[in-house]
């Protein structure tokens, strides 16, 4: 390269910006441990395509968190920071080492940027925001899972969408603390809507792939729902097989982890009519369909974009906040670090699964329409429902992201409502009546 004087410029290439990332590639979420890494890559991919930050481009390193205990994540974290000076860590979830690899992050001064639903996120943070300022979840606590679905139930059955064959609710719980929480916050919160609880929490072993027994117990309570709070695919999808030997006549709620594609091709037919949600998933909408084509190019039809979209949206988020910031900071950097999280708190984030909006004393997404009663300042608490098990999961709440309408299970009496609903007419999920 030439300049106006005639002397010969010489381009330098900067070097590029490590950005760790911890996940399951192996163990028993090593299923959304691979969509998180795919998330990564197509987000680096994209940001370097468009000039990385401050010309500089990103390098993601991966670390295998496998069951995603203690010791396993904390490890990755020391390896990342220790080994490869990253300049943040930006992950899908870890459930297991409940918050203590925040430790050698808060030592660190990097921004930590997660997907692990722990209401324990809160009451880190709340207890020394000067030490972990860098520590970020985006999406709501587990917790909320619990009033969000309640809600949910209720609102089908305020609007005529779903007659309950009564007001009993049964509740299965796996063994983490995540499941165990969700259970707890579902009971809590069951009275305030009109539900007696007949059964649970019920708290499980897990993983397992045995469900008969716990099964026959619900059975002699006779409940208008089940929720199981486990979280692993195919345990559930077994739970699901199980259930379907001799149904039992009341609506089925599996979390999380039947969203993926794992539990469908395990459970086959037997998985038409469950419903599943998550407090963070692929919208449907323009921006979430586009992602989800770019994604399908890149890794292929039999992906899941609606898993890669978590981490997908965290690299893109952390990107945009260190460029308001002037830059990122490797370990030691405080100073620099603390400007990328001021960004981080300070904006407001429409990604591809919704609104981020970082609560200013939790550092955790605001949940809509639990928290918040307008969705362009929370993230939506996604309630699907298997139509076809060969096909994408329908999304049935809450409004206004909603695309499909709710149907009544196949296993189910036809007692009370079409087996398909009408559009609803009464209030809206998340909207006082």
């Amino acid at each position: 390269m030439i300049d106006q004087r005639g002397a010969k410029r010489v381009s330098v290439e900067l070097p590029p910006i490590p950005i760790g990332s911890m996940i399951p590639l192996t163990g028993p979420s090593a299923a959304d441990g691979a969509e998180f890494r795919k998330g990564m890559i197509l987000a680096v991919e994209e940001l370097n395509a468009q000039g990385g930050l401050l010309g500089r481009k990103f390098q993601p390193i991966f670390a295998d968190t496998c069951r995603q205990t203690a010791e396993e994540v904390v490890g990755a974290a020391r390896k990342l920071i220790e080994k490869h000076q990253v300049h943040a860590i930006v992950c899908g979830y870890n459930i297991g080492p409940q918050n203590s690899e925040y430790e050698p992050i808060a030592d660190a001064g990097i921004i930590y940027v997660h997907a692990n639903t722990l209401l324990q996120h809160h009451d880190t943070v709340m207890s020394d925001p000067e030490r972990y300022f860098g520590c970020f979840m985006a999406d709501p606590a587990d917790y909320w899972y619990g009033p969000g679905f309640i809600k949910f139930i209720s609102w089908l059955r305020d609007t005529g969408q779903w007659t309950p064959s009564s007001d009993r609710l049964a509740i299965i719980a796996g063994s983490k603390p995540y499941s165990i929480v969700i259970a707890q916050s579902m009971a809590a919160a069951a009275a305030d809507y009109g539900w007696r609880l007949c059964f649970g929490p019920k708290i499980v072993q897990t993983p397992t792939t045995q469900w008969r027994e716990v099964i026959e117990e619900v059975r002699a309570t006779n409940p208008a729902v089940v929720a199981n709070t486990h979280f692993y695919a195919g345990d559930l999808a077994y739970f699901q097989r199980q259930f379907m030997e001799n149904p039992i006549d009341c609506l089925v709620y599996l979390q999380y982890g039947a969203m993926h594609r794992t539990f469908a091709d395990i459970a086959q037919e037997a998985s038409v009519g469950i419903i599943v949600s998550s407090v963070i998933g692929l919208l449907r909408d323009e921006v979430g369909k586009s992602f989800e084509a770019r994604y399908n190019a890149r890794f292929g039809e039999g992906a899941s974009a609606t898993i890669g979209c978590q981490s997908y949206s965290n690299m893109h988020h952390y990107a945009v906040a260190a460029a308001m910031a002037g830059g990122s900071g490797a370990p030691g950097d405080f100073e620099q670090n603390r400007k990328v999280a001021r960004a981080l708190k300070g904006m407001i984030y429409r990604s591809v699964h919704g609104t981020i909006r970082y609560h200013p004393d939790w550092q955790a997404a605001v949940p809509y329409p639990v928290v918040t009663h307008d969705p362009s300042l929370g993230m939506p608490h996604i309630f699907y429902q298997i139509h076809d098990h060969r096909k994408p999961l329908s999304m049935i709440a809450p409004e206004p992201y909603n695309t499909e309408r709710f149907i009544l299970p196949p296993w189910m009496s036809r007692r009370g409502g079409p087996q398909k609903a009408a559009a609803p007419t009464g209030p809206k999920m998340g909207r006082p009546a």
